[in-house]
């Protein structure tokens, strides 16, 4: 079996030949067609934080460094454990989307890999309608308990505001949606997913635009996915008394902040880190509906033995023309 392996900050190794994963009785094994990179991913490329190091295994999973990488993935089940193939829907040839967290909802990486096995509980199928390579995050929409035609903020429109911007319109919050974003292509991007406003925060004020946009009070709610200084600062100011600001984004390093800017004006400060399991239905409906049409964030798909050159450095050197990258396993 090939996998692409972990074993530290920029020392990523596509090993070739891993002995393939058995199929216990509880499980089901999956042969992955698409495996999208995350911006976790990125992150973990460039500093170890979720991923752990050599020696300290996990306290659920036992891994740790070197591990497989991955965890966004759609496939087709190719084996069925013999204790629930009598007790489950679920039939070799299903195509399915798979739910990544252990049961404490800890990040688990495993799926970069020509095999991966996994209990059904997490196995999603998904309907012919759906193509393998598309999946889109719902979770901070609905921890951020914002209402149809309610206005919003999304600053940074990377792969996770893009599609925080389509799940906005899905559920009927797209009236006004301003979204702030430095790169000329990304804010292409925003416009084409339903953003009403695009900001330059090199040109502009964002938070006196976005109040001015918003009837002088600002929105009720704001997504960070920039994850820098200054959109900690904007999205806190820009937002409503009482408002909530969701963090979706991952800090690498400590950064000033005012907690006067939420206690004075009573705003609420939310943290986002992945999602749930009702989540990926919610999802799947949506597509389903037409709803959500995410195909088009899409702009590469790549091989196994090229994700460093063609995913993860291509990300950091041009991330202004990618929106997401697929490793394409469908031919492996």
């Amino acid at each position: 079996m090939r996998a692409l392996r972990y074993y530290g900050p920029k020392d990523l190794r596509l090993e070739k030949d891993l002995p393939e994963p058995k199929c216990d009785p509880m499980q089901v094994k999956i042969k992955p067609a698409f495996v999208g990179i995350c911006g976790t991913d990125l992150h973990e490329y460039h500093s170890q934080t979720f991923i752990p190091k050599h020696g300290a295994p996990h306290a659920l999973s036992n891994q740790s460094a070197p591990i497989t990488l991955g965890h966004e993935l759609s496939g087709t089940i190719v084996e069925i454990g013999s204790d629930i193939s009598n007790s489950s829907d679920l039939k070799v040839g299903d195509r399915v989307a798979v739910f990544p967290l252990l049961y404490c909802r800890t990040e688990r990486l495993l799926t970069l890999s020509t095999v991966v096995c996994v209990g059904p509980e997490a196995v999603f199928k998904l309907p012919d309608s759906i193509s393998l390579e598309v999946g889109v995050a719902w979770h901070a929409v609905s921890e951020s308990g914002i209402k149809a035609g309610q206005a919003c903020l999304v600053f940074g429109t990377g792969p996770i505001g893009l599609a925080i911007i389509q799940c906005l319109k899905a559920i009927g919050a797209g009236d006004n949606i301003i979204a702030v974003e430095i790169a000329a292509r990304r804010q292409q991007f925003a416009k084409q997913f339903g953003a009403t406003h695009i900001l330059d925060p090199t040109r502009v004020d964002v938070v006196h635009e976005a109040r001015e946009l918003t009837g002088g009070y600002g929105p009720p709610v704001a997504f960070d996915c920039a994850g820098v200084p200054s959109s900690l600062e904007s999205t806190i100011r820009a937002v409503c008394a009482r408002g909530t600001i969701v963090n979706v984004a991952i800090w690498e390093r400590p950064v000033p902040f005012q907690p006067n800017n939420l206690v004075l004006y009573e705003r609420k400060y939310v943290g986002c880190l992945t999602y749930q399991l009702a989540d990926f239905g919610h999802v799947i409906d949506a597509i389903h509906a037409g709803r959500l049409r995410p195909e088009s964030m899409i702009t590469s798909k790549i091989s196994i033995d090229r994700v460093v050159e063609d995913g993860f450095e291509a990300f950091m050197n041009e991330n202004d023309k990618h929106v997401k990258l697929m490793v394409d396993l469908s031919a492996l």
